[in-house]
């Protein structure tokens, strides 16, 4: 049976590239795995997307009988038996996996929120340190090696890298090297760029159908 991955039907200039059904999307790339694409409305929320999403957010799967929300859970569900969670890495991958969600982007969405969404320069400016710690620390976390988990590439380099994206585009990898080099190792796998290049696809076609209405 294929997945069906739900996202927005529809999102404005600013988040799209970062809506997180990329990274679900990324996943499945990687696996070679086919999923079909569903939408819940942005602005108008449904009774039905609730009953699927408790807190009206996207992404969440259907695989079989199984509806799972949250990129985290998903992800971990999905690369279960793959390549992406080798037995012998297991549990470092779910640690990287959860502290990317955890101990990271919770600090990187504060100062996103600050910065970007309430325009607050003075806000965003106060909780900068605490972020360029934690990237910081990831970066002295992974001496010696070029994957978040050890040797080889898994489901919680996804989860990171995506964390990272943002930040390095506003200049807080610049003098991070290792950590900007992990960042474009990751994001110059052809499953991300398929993964991106469709999610930005999927957007232009809703413009379509908007502009056809």
């Amino acid at each position: 049976m294929t997945l069906v991955l739900t996202t927005y039907d529809w999102v404005p200039d600013f988040p799209r590239g970062f809506v997180r059904d990329l990274r679900v999307r990324w996943l499945l790339e990687e696996l070679g795995r086919p999923y079909r694409v569903e939408t819940v409305p942005m602005k108008d929320r449904t009774a039905a997307h609730l009953a699927s999403q408790p807190f009206h957010q996207v992404p969440f799967i259907r695989d079989g009988d199984l509806t799972l929300f949250e990129t985290g859970a998903i992800l971990l569900h999905l690369a279960q038996g793959t390549a992406l969670m080798p037995d012998a890495q297991h549990a470092q991958v779910q640690q990287w996996l959860i502290a990317a969600l955890n101990s990271v982007e919770v600090c990187c969405i504060a100062w996103i929120l600050a910065k970007f969404f309430d325009k607050d320069e003075a806000g965003a400016a106060l909780r900068e340190p605490l972020v360029r710690q934690r990237l910081a620390q990831v970066q002295a976390a992974m001496a010696g090696r070029d994957w978040i988990a050890g040797d080889a590439f898994t489901a919680a380099d996804i989860i990171m890298a995506d964390v990272l994206r943002i930040p390095a585009q506003n200049g807080l990898l610049d003098d991070l090297p290792q950590l900007a080099a992990y960042l474009e190792r990751a994001t110059a796998r052809p499953a991300f760029r398929k993964a991106l290049a469709d999610q930005m696809a999927h957007w232009r076609a809703a413009d379509a159908r908007r502009g056809a209405a």
